[in-house]
């Protein structure tokens, strides 16, 4: 089991239908419901300021504005890789072209510097890493000024769940379309993969540098929830052009 679901007030009416998959061994794909408090741990870098790229449309995402604003947004990207710079090394990511709103949505949240002093906040031995959240204000302030909403499956493009595939959760509420919950993402560690996923959960992009960080980050000293005993920073999400 992984962690629960970032809430969403309401589900984004879609009329996409999610391919079958196989029963899986594991099921993570819930991203983490994690609260902020006034003592929530503070991150390293909380005191520097960001280098996000500034956006021009600079607006609440919501569950009825989310999908039209991605489908413009992916026309003219050109960039389909992504840096992160976590505090145990680099990983490079390469996204898919013709998975275009988990594309769109992961480069545009990197932009808005949302990534950055975040935690891989879920590791499961030999099976996946999960990042994009962390209990402190800034993440949570985040998540309120860009917006509330879940984007489609997109499951039938021929990716499968590889070894360093990255991939999207589902959200915890009532979400029998399997609706991605955009602000976090999973990478798999099994080797050779966790094909059990397939058709259920969105392959967006792969692993092309630094498999060797995501290995060292899956094997880490974990709590009995999966939560890593020292804090794994994303230190920043870099859009490399």
């Amino acid at each position: 089991m992984l962690p629960k679901a970032f809430t969403s007030s309401a589900i984004i009416a879609l009329f996409l239908i999610v391919s079958c998959g196989d029963t899986p061994k594991e099921k993570p794909m819930k991203a983490a419901r994690i609260e902020a408090s006034p003592d929530s741990v503070q991150t390293p870098a909380d005191s520097l300021k960001e280098t996000a790229e500034t956006e021009t449309d600079t607006f609440e995402l919501t569950e009825d504005n989310a999908i039209d604003f991605f489908f413009n947004y992916q026309k003219n990207l050109r960039a389909n890789k992504v840096k992160l710079t976590t505090s145990m090394g680099s990983i490079t990511i390469q996204l898919y072209d013709n998975v275009p709103y988990h594309k769109a949505n992961f480069i545009y949240l990197s932009r808005k510097g949302y990534f950055n002093n975040t935690l891989f906040h879920r590791v499961v031995k030999d099976f996946i890493i999960q990042g994009g959240n962390a209990d402190n204000r800034a993440t949570a302030r985040k998540r309120s000024e860009i917006g509330r909403y879940l984007l489609p499956p997109d499951t039938r493009k021929g990716y499968r769940h590889h070894r360093g595939t990255i991939s999207m959760p589902s959200s915890e509420i009532d979400n029998p379309h399997m609706l991605a919950s955009p602000y976090e993402f999973f990478i798999v560690v099994t080797d050779p993969g966790a094909y059990h996923l397939d058709g259920e959960y969105t392959p967006f992009g792969k692993v092309i540098e630094g498999m060797d960080v995501v290995d060292a980050i899956n094997n880490v000293p974990v709590d009995k929830g999966d939560w890593p005993s020292q804090n794994i920073y994303i230190l920043k999400a870099e859009v490399l052009q």
